[in-house]
């Protein structure tokens, strides 16, 4: 009598293990970031993961692949009905419709991948004089670069670069090594889904949307703490990315209002830097400068001390022989067009002269112009080193932002401000997006260092501890893709 085969179990359903990045249930999970076809783009290896579109037919393949189980209303096999018929896979809108929704916008940074660095406590060389090269912080992650000033315990280990390994892009285990991150700041556990949209790129994208929902549980973590946790920190460290956290909304790409800072932002100098060179005087402004930057002086005291060092007796034409210095932050130009082109109103709040603002703002197209005004002598020949009240000082951007919107009759969440120093920062906390662009070390910091003495600097602390989103890019024209614009629509806007 023969027996009779039992067919093989089923294996069940892949289940998200906790706890796990390289565990091939969590990849299976988010079947849209497996690796695409030879040729095949990121977000057609997603679509074609969930669905295979035929020439009339749905085949049963497509299904199997996307383990849809078999029912009377859903069979294994769809007749050819004669129509074409595009199916979205589940992730195009994440979450239930009443759940709030976090957009992440990835910027990988270089054009070539980071290499690991060997750090001093992990080098077998008993040579002292041919030690390994000391890691170095990058570029305003600290408020100095000087190593003998840091503790004498070497600082530790950063996290292990892994772009080398997978490419200079935002590869797909990236994406994925993202989403387990955010995986993992769910508490209670909240299983999460999501959706992604390469901004400049099909293939090899170095810019990309996540939108993902729901967000951590803000009793747990707040927004702004998530913005500046330090899961997120070692993710961005690890890939070689910034990540700009935003809520998904409709005033996210429907702003309105734009307003910048002058110095380092619109262009790359600081003015008053470039005045103290043409009339020979930097040593004497960089040593108030460094008082200021140290918390001994605040800001309205170090810009009359500046002036009255710099300016006094100066020829009333000194700033005007300092615009063939000047030199605009690449896109600066290209960003105000395209803002333009939007229907944005525009507008520069500097802490720097009058003269040279308006300068750029006509160059620039913009609406609004508010800077300092140096005081003339009577006969209007040479400049006295005063400057007329009220200052434009920290304070007095927030105030000129909300009068604009105002005026304008545009809604506070509708303004985006950006500004790179620790007086931009009340102005960028006051918008609806504030954007810290190439920010000043004091800007960029989410943890107040001891080297700083912040007696005088208490009130801009309280803004550092809550730090807006800050962006390091060599073009002002990447503030188009947080805003959510692909490369193709920022193209159409400067056609």
């Amino acid at each position: 009598m023969s027996t009779e085969e039992k067919p093989a179990a089923r294996a069940g359903r892949p289940m998200l293990r906790h706890g796990s990045v390289t565990g091939g249930s969590y990849i299976q999970d988010h079947q849209q970031y497996r690796a695409p076809q030879q040729g095949q783009s990121l977000d057609g290896a997603v679509e074609e993961s969930f669905t295979t579109i035929t020439s009339g037919a749905l085949t049963e393949k497509s299904f199997s692949h996307s383990k849809a189980k078999t029912t009377s209303q859903n069979p294994s096999r769809i007749k050819d009905s004669g129509i074409v018929h595009a199916m979205s896979h589940r992730n195009c809108q994440p979450g239930p419709e009443d759940a709030e929704k976090i957009v992440a916008t990835l910027f990988y940074n270089s054009q070539t991948p980071r290499h690991p660095h060997l750090h001093p406590d992990q080098s077998s060389s008993p040579n002292l004089e041919h030690l390994p090269p000391q890691p170095q912080p990058s570029a305003g992650a600290a408020p100095t670069t000087n190593m003998e000033n840091y503790p004498l315990e070497p600082p530790p280990p950063e996290p292990e670069p892994l772009d080398h390994l997978y490419g200079p892009y935002i590869s797909q285990i990236c994406l994925t090594y993202f989403l387990h991150v955010l995986d993992e700041l769910q508490h209670p556990y909240q299983r999460i889904t999501s959706s992604h949209r390469c901004l400049d790129a099909q293939e090899h994208p170095r810019v990309m949307d996540i939108t993902f929902s729901p967000p951590p549980n803000p009793e747990y973590i707040s927004f702004p703490e998530l913005r500046r946790h330090e899961s997120l920190w070692r993710f961005e460290r690890e890939w070689n990315v910034e990540v700009v956290l935003q809520k998904e909304n409709v005033w996210r790409k429907h702003k309105r209002l734009a307003v910048f800072d002058m110095d380092s932002t619109l262009i790359q100098q600081e003015v008053i830097d470039e005045v103290a060179k043409l009339v020979g005087k930097e040593k004497e402004v960089s040593a108030i400068t460094r008082r200021a930057m140290n918390g001994e002086l605040d800001f309205n005291t170090s810009l009359h001390m500046r002036v009255g060092t710099l300016l006094k007796g100066a020829p009333a034409d000194v700033l005007e022989r300092v615009k063939s210095s000047i030199t605009y932050t690449p896109g600066a130009h290209e960003l105000c067009k395209a803002l333009k082109r939007l229907g944005f109103k525009m507008a520069v709040l500097s802490g720097g002269f009058v003269p040279l603002a308006e300068w750029i703002g006509e160059e620039l197209g913009l609406d609004y112009v508010y800077a300092n005004n140096l005081i003339v002598s009577d006969d209007g020949r040479w400049l006295t080193g005063g400057i007329s009240e009220p200052l434009v000082n920290a304070e007095r951007k927030a105030v000129l932002l909300e009068e604009i919107a105002e005026k304008e009759n545009i809604p506070l969440k509708q303004v985006l401000a950006i500004g790179d120093g620790a007086n931009d920062l009340p102005m960028l906390m006051t918008a609806g997006l504030g954007v810290a662009f190439n920010a000043k070390p004091l800007v960029q910091l989410e943890v107040c260092q001891n080297s700083y003495q912040i007696s005088q600097y208490l009130s801009l602390i309280l803004y550092v501890t809550q730090a807006p989103t800050r962006l390091n890019a060599e073009s002002l024209l990447d503030i188009l893709y947080v805003l959510g614009f692909t490369k193709e629509e920022q193209e159409a806007l400067l056609a």
